[in-house]
């Protein structure tokens, strides 16, 4: 059986005579997560074996020994049943070579390399991953988007408070108020697949960072692999990273939106307002107050946010001092990256989730309308007398602080009182005061009347398609 001594398997360790340092093994090995990366290093490599056949470094028998064993090495991924050696196995692209070795002999496994740099793989085996890992997330994005687009449309009728600053401001629907995120995570939607574009470019055939000097088809590769492009720089393709900076930074642009999401809903929730209710599966309770029910996964969404943008941050500062081409540092790219893609994905599959779950209290929304959110129609109706907005805007703050002096709601103040305020109002005023009327009349393109909202959830469903 061939040795699997730790220098033995070390894949650069001809000019070196003693071992490394326990402590630096340990923080040198990157098995431990990038194991991950199994089946993309893999394919990887029986491209390139491929590929160095055609360029006749490999003669087809020995390409077809190495397919062999490198499908036998997957299938022990896949089975569990791959045994990785601590101290030897320094990396998922070590691991594989020796196991290959064993099952194939060295001598016809050692050829695999010929003219390929770690530089190169580790790039390849991440593009691969990442481009099938955005192809779920986009799945996922579009799931949730569909939930957001059909609610909305089926809760048209709903109307209750718009905020600002946290205060009642003017009446909306609430498919409104839902859109207004929907449309935020449609831009994420549009991002990702322009992201996707640029993940998936080929390295392969770039060596460390100089190129491949056997004549190897890149194109050929690239074609296998399912990518859309070659990168055309052999120094820029094994140093880049911005493929996976700019997933970071769209994550964390997802993940923005869905924490202000998952605050929204978690004051609409609380008792103080009501105005939905969280399904059992998304809640918890306390250990001491038997009473509760907390929105626990909303908040997590909410926290789970933080923890997205630290990966973007972090990693962009790793990246901002390095020198050209391949540096140690890159290595610290793999781990952010991938749980950054899980927290992203699994959390928009928990605010799909909770979405599709929750209980609309339209009741308390109607409940929570004030008649002071009508102030500006009250303005508005006198702009439609011809009278000026700035000096309608004080008039109408005059009825405010009339119906706060009395303690009168606007809607019951006297014809007699709202015209000492101002000659200029008629008995039509009151009509002003009808919360539906008034989400009516916002019917420009984008605004909260029923066919302006239910326009909206069509152009939505155009930007999901």
């Amino acid at each position: 059986m061939a040795s699997t001594g730790k220098k033995d398997n070390m894949l650069w360790g001809g000019r070196f005579t003693g071992g490394l340092d326990p402590l630096m093994e340990q923080y040198n090995e990157s098995l431990s997560f990038d194991n991950v990366l199994h089946k993309q290093d893999i394919l990887g490599s029986i491209a390139f074996a491929r590929a160095n056949t055609k360029a006749g470094r490999l003669t087809q028998a020995e390409f077809e020994k190495i397919e062999a064993g490198l499908l036998q090495v997957e299938q022990e991924w896949e089975n569990g049943t791959f045994k990785s050696i601590p101290g030897a196995d320094e990396d998922i692209h070590t691991a594989n070579e020796r196991r290959l070795g064993e099952i194939i002999g060295k001598d016809i496994a050692g050829k695999l390399h010929t003219g390929r740099s770690r530089n190169e793989q580790i790039a390849t085996d991440m593009r691969l991953w990442l481009r099938d890992e955005l192809d779920k997330l986009e799945d996922y994005l579009v799931s949730f988007l569909k939930v957001v687009a059909r609610r909305a449309e089926m809760e048209v009728d709903y109307v209750m408070p718009g905020y600002t600053h946290l205060q009642r401001a003017q009446p909306i629907r609430w498919s409104h108020w839902m859109l207004s995120y929907g449309f935020a995570f449609a831009n994420d939607l549009e991002r990702l697949r322009e992201i996707r574009k640029r993940v998936n470019r080929s390295p392969l055939g770039c060596g460390a960072l100089a190129g491949n000097p056997f004549g190897i088809d890149r194109e050929m590769m690239s074609k296998e692999l399912g990518f859309d492009q070659l990168l055309w720089n052999s120094m820029g393709a094994v140093a880049d990273r911005d493929f996976v900076l700019e997933t970071l930074q769209w994550g964390s642009f997802l993940m923005q939106h869905i924490s202000r999401w998952a605050e929204d809903l978690i004051i609409y929730s609380s008792a103080e307002f009501g105005f939905v209710r969280l399904a059992d599966a998304y809640s918890t309770g306390s250990s001491l107050m038997p009473q509760k029910k907390n929105p626990d996964s909303l908040e997590l969404l909410r926290g789970k946010s933080g923890r997205a943008f630290g990966h973007m941050a972090g990693f962009m500062m790793t990246l901002k001092g390095l020198p050209s081409t391949y540096n140690k540092d890159l290595q610290e790219s793999v781990e952010p990256m991938l749980d950054h893609v899980k927290t992203v994905g699994d959390s928009i599959q928990i605010a799909e989730g909770v979405l599709s779950t929750l209980d609309t209290q339209p009741e308390k929304m109607k409940a929570a309308l004030d008649p002071f959110m009508l102030a500006t129609d009250v303005a508005d109706y006198l702009v439609r007398k011809g009278v000026p907005f700035r000096e309608t805007h004080h008039i109408s703050g005059r009825v405010v602080a009339l119906s706060e002096k009395t303690g009168t709601p606007m809607n019951e103040l006297t014809y007699e009182q709202m015209k000492g305020v101002d000659e200029r109002f008629d008995e039509d005023i009151k009509e002003t005061f009808d919360y539906e009327k008034s989400v009516e009349m916002r019917s420009a393109k984008g605004g909260t009347s029923k066919a302006c909202v239910l326009e909206q959830v069509k152009v939505l469903n155009g930007m999901i398609a």
